[in-house]
């Protein structure tokens, strides 16, 4: 039994939103999601995928693309992104995925989950590049989203030890935006994972860039992109 990562599924099954217009790997994209997904992820798996899954605004629009991501095999954790506008309360979501037998997929949220050796937690994070920073001096709406998504990123962690005080399992932490990324750092992010003690952070959000090293050591922390146009839409094994 494994554990598999992939951000960024971009899943357009209800709306009309091509990819390809964003590069040769968004080609046919949905079909090399389910082509890779089934040829190395096993019923007995589980697949963390941190953030924007859907482009559908809302839970009945995601229907279908709900679907989709139910018939590959595997356990799925679902984390938000910020193309999530489908994104409900917990309650809500949870409520969706009973009520149409979506028996195989669960939320990333505020929790933790004991999977294999691992602990898994995560949140969505914030991300705004260099130049925006300078131009908003970092305002206070930035300011105000990252205290809120470190907040979270606290209590995830938090309910990771809970599940494990001694920690002889590793926690690894999701995020959709990276808290590390070329000259960009969200040092409020990265004092946390710091804080804890965490050593390895997944994160998806940057598409287009493929010539770059797909994991990259800040503080003792080691930051791996997953977005799913940079692994080619073939999920990620993660060795412990």
């Amino acid at each position: 039994m494994s554990v598999f990562t992939m951000a960024d599924l971009h899943l357009p099954i209800s709306v009309n939103k091509p990819m390809d217009i964003f590069g040769a790997r968004w080609q046919n994209y949905v079909s090399k999601i389910e082509k890779y997904w089934r040829a190395i992820v096993s019923d007995d798996d589980t697949v963390i995928i941190p953030g924007d899954i859907s482009w559908a605004i809302d839970l009945n629009e995601a229907k279908a693309d709900f679907e989709f991501i139910n018939s590959l095999p595997g356990k799925k954790l679902i984390g938000k992104g910020n193309h999530d506008y489908w994104w409900g309360t917990m309650s809500k979501n949870r409520k969706f995925i009973l009520e149409n037998g979506f028996n195989n997929i669960d939320f990333l949220f505020n929790n933790a989950y004991e999977v294999e050796n691992f602990i898994i937690c995560g949140t969505r994070g914030w991300y705004i590049d260099e130049k925006m920073q300078n131009a908003n001096n970092k305002d206070a709406e930035y300011q105000k989203i990252v205290l809120r998504e470190s907040s979270r990123l606290k209590m995830s962690i938090e309910e990771a030890i809970k599940l494990c005080p001694d920690r002889s399992k590793e926690i690894l932490v999701f995020l959709h935006f990276p808290p590390v990324f070329g000259s960009f750092i969200c040092e409020e992010m990265v004092e946390i994972l710091t804080a804890y003690d965490i050593k390895r952070c997944f994160f998806g959000h940057i598409h287009g860039i493929y010539a770059i090293p797909q994991t990259t050591e800040y503080k003792g922390v080691r930051f791996t992109l997953i977005s799913g146009d940079y692994l080619n839409f073939i999920p990620q094994l993660i060795a412990e």
